[in-house]
C-alpha cells in the first residue's frame, strides 16, 4: 500500500502525485491511500481512476475540514 499527504497542495498536484506512484510501482493489484484538502481534488481523483480503470472504494471527508482520504486500487493487469 501507498499512502500519499496532498493536503496543502491545490489540484492537479494530489493527482500527478498518484500518476507517478502508479508509474513507480509494478505490484498489482495496487492500493493506494491519497490525503487531499483541495476541493477540485473531490472531482479530479475520481475522474483520474475511471479514465485509468482504477477502483475508488473510498473517499470520505476527514473530521475538522482536513480533508478527503481518497483510496484507490488498481486491479491486477489482465492476463
Amino acid at each position: 500500500m501507498i499512502e500519499l499527504d496532498e493536503r496543502g497542495n491545490v489540484c492537479p498536484a494530489p493527482v500527478i502525485a498518484l500518476g507517478r506512484a502508479v508509474k513507480n510501482e509494478n505490484f498489482r493489484p495496487l492500493r493506494i491511500v491519497i490525503l487531499a484538502d483541495d476541493p477540485a481534488a473531490t472531482y479530479d481523483i475520481p475522474a483520474w481512476c475511471r479514465m485509468r480503470g482504477a477502483d475508488l472504494i473510498e473517499a470520505t471527508v476527514l473530521p475538522d475540514g482536513a480533508g478527503t482520504r481518497f483510496v484507490v486500487v488498481l486491479p491486477a493487469e489482465p492476463t
